[in-house]
């Protein structure tokens, strides 16, 4: 893709609910795997979503791994970043993850995880669709994680 759509407010672009597609791939075995479920954005702290309290951001679906199938789901914070438009995204218990700026439409991020550096690649695609491709490396994990996001309603 060479074309991004520029996001001048990260957190009301991505207020309300997606669908989401993310294929994993262990890039030093070649197993593959699966998530399908849906992911909300809303306002965190009882704020408006998208204002100065953030977005609370929920995951929920269905991971399938080698075959089997298992629930899975995750929690965000998605809090005003330091310049307008951007973001500050924290995990659930408040420890940093990554920042995040659309303004241009495509971001990339790094999160290093104990010997394992996560490095992350958003891109919008339109007001509908955006995605993210996380390539972690390291002496524990060799993987890539590509996710589709498309709102619903």
């Amino acid at each position: 893709m060479d074309e991004f759509r520029p996001v001048p407010d990260a957190l009301a672009y991505l207020r309300g609910s997606w669908r989401v597609t993310r294929s994993v791939r262990d890039r030093a075995s070649g197993a593959e795997g699966r998530f399908d479920g849906v992911t909300m954005f809303s306002a965190l702290d009882g704020g408006e979503a998208g204002g100065e309290s953030g977005l609370l951001h929920r995951e929920s679906g269905t991971f399938v791994w080698l075959g089997v199938p298992r629930p899975a789901e995750r929690t965000l914070r998605f809090l005003p970043g330091p310049t307008p438009g951007t973001a500050d995204v924290r995990f659930a218990d408040d420890r940093p993850f990554h920042d995040l700026d659309l303004t241009t439409g495509r971001h990339i991020a790094d999160h290093p995880c104990s010997a394992d550096l996560y490095r992350g690649e958003f891109t919008v695609r339109d007001a509908d669709h955006w995605r993210t491709v996380w390539r972690v490396a390291g002496p524990a994990k060799d993987l890539t994680l590509t996710t589709d996001y498309a709102r619903l309603g």
